[in-house]
């Protein structure tokens, strides 16, 4: 049976948990609310339809089925794949969204205003850690990294195969290469979950501590197994990520990065300053060079900033760092009006700003 969400209002989220900046996401169920697998997946913002496909999908459907034929004997195989205890059981239910949204749309009315959107949850929590002057843990201030973070590109139009392995990454030093194919992770639970998508990746990856070792268990066309009860190609790989290695994850492209624009830089958008414009300014490559693309946000702009402007120092910092990075700074550092001390170079002028955090 197919059903189709196409609001967060009522949205049961101690079932539903999913990167809450997708435009689709998937989730394949038992009658019981046991979870076979999720599908969706996201990485940019001009092209949200680069890492799914159909065909990609037909096969995650395809897994599902095959699990269903095997169950209940398998449930224990699926644990890890399982929601976890959350604060709030609806998006109703943070005070940011309480007492402002029907319980479902008004389709005959203002259907925009009466809609929870998904990106929302993600801001009323990281508004509930605000709001109690509590720094943003790295798991919300940087959700649901795609397997690209620990080195792996995974093909859309697969389950999860490998397309390439970035040198010195991770996934390198695990062993991953070309066209293995991922058929089960053991991220930490008593057995390894069977992958149907990218976004089952992703879930494993989401929920890994800061520091971690993950068990692979992948096919690979060459041949060779890696234990005796292994079936012909098959082996088993360990990912070992290491500690920080979620910083590096890049939130500029999600929409509910706005509202941490909003609360860490008054609203700017932040890009990073091309090579030649850091030959231009007489700034190194590892120097923190971030060109200020929109500016006109009021915080932002009462602050005086303005478009153009490149941020090279910010408090004691002046190494390089993305947006992503910056922002994590701020927020994992510094409360609510808080000020944070910027220095600029405009028109080739060092200025020193003061911004107040919101």
């Amino acid at each position: 049976m197919c059903v189709r969400i196409v609001q967060a209002n009522g949205l049961d989220l101690s079932l539903f948990q999913f990167d809450y900046d997708l435009t689709f996401a998937a989730f394949l169920l038992n009658a019981d609310r046991t979870i076979y697998g999720r599908f969706g997946s996201r990485s940019e913002q001009q092209h949200a339809e680069k890492d799914i496909s159909l065909e990609g999908f037909r096969k995650a459907l395809a897994g599902a089925l095959e699990l269903h034929q095997h169950y209940p004997a398998n449930k224990a195989s699926l644990a890890g794949k399982q929601p976890l205890p959350v604060k709030m059981k609806r998006p109703e239910d943070y005070a940011s969204l309480s007492g402002k949204y029907p319980g479902s749309i008004e389709f005959t009315g203002k259907v925009a205003r009466t809609c929870i959107h998904c990106h929302q949850v993600r801001e009323a929590e990281r508004l509930l850690y605000r709001e109690n002057k509590e720094p943003l843990p790295d798991k919300t201030l940087y959700p649901w990294p795609m397997p690209t973070l620990v080195g792996l590109s995974l093909d859309p139009k697969e389950k999860a195969k490998v397309t390439e392995v970035s040198p010195g990454s991770p996934a390198e030093k695990a062993g991953f290469k070309f066209g293995d194919e991922i058929l089960h992770i053991q991220g930490g639970t008593s057995s390894a979950s069977p992958i149907l998508s990218i976004a089952d990746v992703q879930w494993v990856l989401q929920n890994a501590p800061s520091e971690a070792d993950l068990g692979f268990h992948i096919r690979r066309a060459s041949g060779g197994t890696s234990s005796a009860s292994a079936r012909p190609g098959e082996q088993d790989l360990t990912l070992y990520l290491p500690q920080g290695w979620r910083l590096k994850n890049d939130i500029g492209w999600r929409s509910s990065t706005w509202d941490l624009r909003r609360m860490g830089t008054g609203g700017l958008v932040l890009k990073e300053a091309s090579a030649d414009e850091r030959q231009k300014n007489g700034l190194r490559d590892n120097d923190l060079a971030l060109l200020v693309e929109y500016g006109e946000h009021a915080a932002g702009k009462r602050a005086g900033f303005q478009k153009g402007d490149i941020i090279t120092r910010v408090d004691d910092h002046s190494n390089r760092m993305t947006e992503s990075e910056l922002l994590g700074y701020l927020l994992q550092n510094k409360n609510k009006t808080d000020q944070a001390a910027f220095t600029v170079l405009r028109s080739g002028n060092k200025l020193d700003l003061k911004l107040a955090l919101q």
